[in-house]
């Protein structure tokens, strides 16, 4: 039996903080020595480089990314009773904070090879209460937002992204324009929950926008909707992007690109070594996205991926589900309007979906073991 080569694992956070830690840790030095852990210089810093990366105007941090979503739509003044369109296939805190303003999640299908949300399906269900739509740029690839933008056009909606994971990716127009993942729409909200590809060392959050007066609103209602202290021009909330959160991204920020390419290198080695493989599709990437590979999601299409994680778990290989359930399906989202047959497309994703370890500081023997585990185990299934 092949022996593992070390541990492995989803997101190896370890080693990536001993590659960096000269700089990761000076940084935090600097926010302890001076003891200002809340709005210090190097959020500031970070706000500012983020922007600069983003070529966006305004960066504002907070607590943070379902956070971010919850003060953007605070920010566009979204009333309860409003109808707010999202994917069903995505993580529950996309639709958490649409059904917490007392605003009414609309539930819709995604693409069968990219996941994300499918721009026909969003036209198709835009009613007279319809004021935005969240589309999610999922496992480190865009939304297709040029026919996204269009759509909101023709009906005067918002476009709120929710860029979790797939900041530093590109979106590309058909006449060959590039912004970054989260600059398209009004308004963009990113995490930077440790796992994800630009991530801290505890929660974070921030939003990014190129309008002046929304960015002023935002930066308001994210501290107590206050215009100046003890001054609260707005209902606001307390969602701060702590100082020594910032220094860490403010140095990880300078690596993005290279975090990104090395995930994109693990992606190229899993793409070539399955090759062939019947039954087993890895990911589309779409032609008008670069793929950051916040996750590598394959599909296995003849019904036994529990078995096939579970014999991958034997071997010493972590791997992961997003998402088992699809939204509709949970009991807090139920409507009346969904049947569990609503989107067949999400539904199948839902069983055939599996996730392998990627992140940036894996060695060729891992990736190696990895491949051949899976190829030996999906061969004899």
């Amino acid at each position: 039996m092949t022996q593992v080569v070390r541990d492995i694992r989803m997101v190896d956070l370890k080693l990536q903080y001993q590659r960096l830690k000269v700089e990761i840790d000076a940084a935090m030095a600097d926010v302890i020595n001076s003891t200002q852990f809340i709005k210090g210089p190097q959020l500031k810093s970070f706000e500012n480089n983020l922007a600069k990366y983003l070529q966006t105007k305004h960066v504002i941090g907070c607590a943070n990314g379902t956070d971010s979503l919850q003060i953007a739509m605070m920010a566009l003044d979204l009333q309860p009773g409003e109808e707010v369109i999202t994917a069903s296939f995505t993580y529950v805190a996309t639709a958490e904070v649409i059904a917490l303003l007392k605003l009414q999640p609309v539930l819709v299908e995604v693409n069968p090879d990219t996941f994300t949300i499918d721009p026909d399906a969003i036209e198709a269900a835009i009613t007279p209460k319809t004021k935005a739509i969240v589309p999610v740029h999922l496992f480190g690839q865009c939304a297709d937002m040029e026919a996204i933008m269009k759509i909101a056009a023709r009906h005067n909606l918002y476009v709120i992204e929710d860029n979790a994971q797939a900041i530093g990716a590109d979106y590309v127009f058909t006449n060959g324009e590039k912004k970054k993942s989260g600059t398209v729409g009004i308004v963009g909200s990113t995490s930077f929950f440790p796992s994800k590809n630009l991530g801290c060392y505890g929660d974070g959050g921030a939003l990014n926008t190129n309008d002046d007066e929304l960015a002023k609103k935002i930066r308001m209602i994210a501290n107590h909707g206050q215009s100046v202290q003890y001054v609260h021009d707005e209902i606001g909330v307390n969602s701060r992007l702590d100082t020594l959160q910032a220094a860490v991204l403010d140095v990880k920020l300078k690596y993005l690109d290279d975090f990104a390419a090395r995930r994109r290198s693990v992606a190229d080695f899993y793409d070539e070594s399955f090759k062939g493989l019947e039954n087993v599709q890895t990911p589309v990437r779409a032609n008008f996205s670069s793929h950051v590979f916040h996750q590598y999601t394959l599909l296995l299409k003849n019904g036994n991926r529990d078995e096939v994680r579970k014999k991958l778990e034997a071997q010493g290989i972590p791997s992961m589900v997003y998402y088992p359930i699809p939204l509709h399906q949970q009991k807090a989202y139920r409507d009346e309007r969904y049947k569990d047959s609503s989107f067949p497309v999400t539904e199948q994703l839902c069983k055939q979906v599996l996730s392998l370890p990627i992140h940036t500081e894996f060695k060729s023997e891992d990736l190696e073991y990895i491949a051949a585990e899976f190829k030996s185990i999906t061969n004899n299934q």
